[in-house]
């Protein structure tokens, strides 16, 4: 077993969390933006302690099954990953041509007007409601990675999760994915609730 991965089995939990674009705006059909998730996933993997166990993106949503090696840090990870996807999506619309453009602008800034925001523009919807999974309870965090991972499935994308490349299904298939994932061994954490 990786010493990741024997650290998570030590962990009390760790969190599945779904961001959403506000008005489900579809943004992430288009690669510019989607880089844009992998990078800054990869980024806070290495910079900021996250550790992401599955995840999927979509277009109008990205799930994750995480934690931070912070205590307490995750929520904190949220609100600078938002920060920073929604300005790196912004500049992206600036320079890109996607006809879509103007109307994600207005759908974006009305968001946030209606919040009544500092921010001009408001990218992902502010509530994500984690829910926080005991690394105990094994069949449940085997049943959200399943979930996580079928979510292309159930949208007729693909035929079979680790087909879709934005997502960590690949990286549960052996093969290596864009983010860097820790893979749960389900065996092996399986065989240590037992002899605990």
């Amino acid at each position: 077993m990786n010493e990741k991965m024997e650290q998570s089995a030590n962990a009390p939990a760790c969190s599945y969390i779904t961001f959403n674009t506000v008005d489900w705006v579809d943004i992430f059909v288009r690669p510019v933006y989607k880089e844009i998730i992998v990078e800054e996933l990869n980024c806070f993997i290495v910079s900021k302690g996250l550790i992401v166990y599955a995840w999927v993106l979509m277009s109008n949503h990205l799930h994750l099954l995480a934690r931070n090696s912070d205590p307490g840090g995750l929520a904190r990870i949220e609100r600078d990953f938002k920060k920073v996807t929604t300005n790196r999506i912004l500049e992206a619309l600036e320079s890109e041509t996607d006809h879509r453009r103007d109307w994600m602008l207005k759908r974006f800034e009305h968001c946030s007007q209606s919040l009544k925001r500092l921010e001009r523009f408001q990218v992902w919807q502010t509530c994500s409601n984690p829910s926080f999974i005991d690394f105990k309870e094994v069949f449940k965090l085997k049943e959200k990675v399943l979930h996580i991972h079928e979510n292309p499935v159930r949208d007729g994308i693909v035929d079979r999760p680790e087909e879709y490349i934005f997502s960590s299904a690949r990286d549960y298939a052996g093969e290596k994915g864009l983010v860097r994932t820790t893979v749960i061994d389900f065996k092996e954490l399986l065989r240590m609730m037992i002899r605990t």
